[in-house]
């Protein structure tokens, strides 16, 4: 690292090699002007937005028919339309590729290993698509799966999207009420589940699980149970309606795909909010818009081309299984990973990367942060020169990761520390690979995303945290939410802030380089290990314990990662003993998910709250972190944020 902080630079070689410089040539000549470097070619992407996305559009050689506007109406957001004319159908698009090349690699831990070919990838979503037809899947139906992160969940999303149908997934870690708060609302007509999954070298059985989810969903026409333990038929017999998947497939051959040519904005995934409020939102994203978003991502700032090998550790229920999905469309073949990244041991992963001739390494901050203080140093013990890319996202990536990647991972690679979400199944801030990496900076915005931090009062600001904000629409911006039909708690989860600018909800700060820093969210959100979760969900477990009169939960900023910070108020008589700590926990675990378990559990006298009643989490976080609370007043008492003032237990 030099003493401008500047830890890697693409060589010469690699910037004129790189897609982004082809694009941006391509850009200047439909510009009739010339692009200095990125920023240039940034300014121009969100100043002629129709012009740039037509150029993603031809560049990355979308599949269907363009229409002849690129965007209506672009200064109302919500509101604006990305090609109120194309049609396009999602998984046409990612399935271009035939032949006996890997399209799928799978590995279960140490238990199972598996590969998809083109051909039998395409074998795979051409039953699954005949055997949704004949259960009369149309298009709109939602396809709701608890699935691991293996081949069958991302064969079932294909052919779901073939046919037009919504695809909405989570892990099969979540509680019953975890999955039930999530597919409940949106009535699917088809519940794909595994019979269980392998973490930490156990097995973990799920049957009866999605015995009590299945029975509460009275929309289901059919459920699936993909066999990933052995047990999908014994698991099957024991639920109405439901069958081993391998059976209602097998009566079908494989034959030509067949591809529903569709809307831009036709909805294509439902993703969940992290539910602080309450029930988790129901996001709805476009086929259209995924797309766009997705293989500009993937072919400009990831650097991804056609045959490379692309992994990201991340769940079904998390946006970064999408974005992983996406990058058939790029032609890549995807190395997927499911369980523990520390079983057998922390060189699992680089294992992996090692074995498949990875190209692009994606992880987490925590992940990385977790192999640093292990003293794991792969560029010493793994064979790495496959990798060009390591992306990290799921929270803010210490100074002390950047260097450690430079220091014990590889030399000479691209580090993108990328952040976006849920809300945009993409990136607003991300990699940019003809630019320079600083330590614990993101390099740039996103192209077409007019990406900018506010101050209180709506001014941008530079050097100072402020609110991450977008100023203009793009295409992966929700569709709606479900179940919101005039849309007030889409327009109040992003735009009540500042009016017609989307408000993310990052604390965010632009550095002298022109990149961006994270400083972790500005709102309630909870994020350990860079896995958004909700203190609603959590609440939703605990206070079915009798003993738990009321509970407040925080993320406490902790060792590089937040730490989940639960306060109970408990009934009289009741203290928090060993026992009491461990039912909560249990509960919580078993009720929602591991992730959702707190690190510390702490009793309290009181718990402030507004003069409506509502809990105030951001106060008690502000108190806990030595931070002024605002405005007092609106409690109706303030007295009890004392409580929380210097406690002993959260100083180690």
């Amino acid at each position: 690292m030099d003493s401008s902080g500047k830890l890697w630079a693409p060589s010469a070689e690699a910037v004129e090699s790189a897609a982004l410089t082809a694009f941006s040539r391509e850009a200047a000549k439909r510009a009739g002007r010339s692009f200095a470097g990125y920023r240039e070619l940034h300014r121009w992407s969100i100043d002629d937005r129709a012009g740039f996305w037509n150029l993603i559009w031809d560049f990355c050689d979308i599949s269907g028919e363009r229409g002849e506007r690129a965007l209506v109406d672009g200064d109302r957001m919500p509101g604006a339309s990305f090609f109120p004319d194309a049609r396009l159908n999602f998984a046409e698009n990612l399935l271009r590729k035939s032949g006996p090349s890997d399209a799928i690699v799978f590995k279960g831990e140490d238990k199972v290993d598996r590969r998809l070919s083109w051909d039998e990838l395409r074998a795979l979503v051409s039953k699954l698509q005949q055997l949704f037809a004949e259960l009369g899947v149309k298009q709109g139906d939602r396809v709701a799966a608890m699935l691991p992160n293996m081949p069958e969940a991302i064969a079932g999303m294909l052919a779901a999207a073939s046919l037009g149908a919504i695809w909405s997934s989570c892990s099969p870690d979540f509680g019953v009420e975890g999955v039930f708060d999530r597919f409940g609302q949106i009535e699917p007509v088809i519940f794909i589940a595994c019979d269980g999954y392998w973490y930490n070298g156990k097995q973990n059985d799920v049957s009866a699980k999605v015995k009590d989810v299945a029975a509460r969903l009275p929309s289901l026409k059919r459920t699936l149970i993909v066999d990933y333990l052995g047990t999908a038929r014994q698991a099957a017999t024991a639920i109405p309606g439901a069958a081993a998947l391998e059976d209602p497939l097998a009566p079908f051959e494989a034959k030509e795909l067949a591809f529903e040519r569709l809307p831009f904005s036709h909805p294509l995934y439902i993703l969940f909010s992290s539910g602080t409020t309450g029930v988790p939102k129901c996001i709805v994203h476009s086929a259209g818009g995924t797309l766009l978003q997705h293989v500009k991502e993937h072919r400009l700032h990831a650097g991804i081309r056609d045959g490379d090998r692309v992994f990201y550790f991340t769940t079904c229920g998390w946006m970064m299984w999408n974005w992983l999905a996406s990058a058939l469309a790029s032609g890549a073949t995807l190395l997927l990973y499911d369980g523990s990244p520390f079983h057998p041991d922390g060189n699992v992963l680089f294992d992996y990367a090692d074995a498949e001739r990875m190209t692009h390494f994606g992880t987490s901050a925590k992940f990385i942060d977790a192999a640093r203080k292990a003293g794991l140093k792969p560029v010493e013990t793994h064979d790495l020169s496959t990798v060009r890319t390591i992306s990290s996202t799921g929270s803010p990536l210490s100074p002390e990761g950047f260097s450690y990647i430079y220091e014990s991972v590889k030399r000479d690679v691209h580090l993108a520390s990328i952040s976006g979400g849920t809300d945009i199944v993409s990136c607003f801030v991300l990699g940019v690979p003809t630019e320079p990496v600083y330590v614990g900076e993101i390099q740039g915005a996103g192209l077409g995303m007019a990406v900018d931090v506010w101050n209180d009062d709506g001014k941008p600001v530079v050097g100072e945290k402020g609110e991450l904000v977008c100023t203009k629409a793009f295409p992966s911006m929700p569709i709606a939410f479900w179940n919101d039909p005039e849309g007030r708690k889409y327009r109040g989860a992003y735009f009540e802030r500042f009016d017609n600018v989307w408000c993310h909800g990052d604390f965010a700060e632009w550095t002298e380089h022109g990149g961006i820093i994270i400083h972790g969210r500005s709102d309630a959100t909870l994020n350990p290990g860079g896995v958004r979760i909700g203190t609603a969900e959590i609440y939703n477990q605990v206070e079915k314990l009798p003993e738990i009169a009321e509970a407040l939960c925080i993320g406490q900023d902790w060792d590089g990662d937040v730490r989940v910070v639960l306060f109970v108020r408990l009934q009289p008589g009741v203290s928090l003993d060993a026992a009491l700590e461990q039912k909560i926990r249990t509960q919580i675990r078993t009720g929602a998910s591991p992730r959702h378990v707190p690190g510390r559990i702490i009793e309290v006298a009181d718990i402030p709250r507004t003069k409506s009643g509502k809990i105030t989490e951001l106060a008690v976080r502000d108190v806990v972190h030595g931070r002024a609370v605002k405005n007092k007043e609106a409690l109706a008492n303030p007295q009890a944020l004392e409580l929380y003032r210097d406690l002993a237990e959260l100083k180690s």
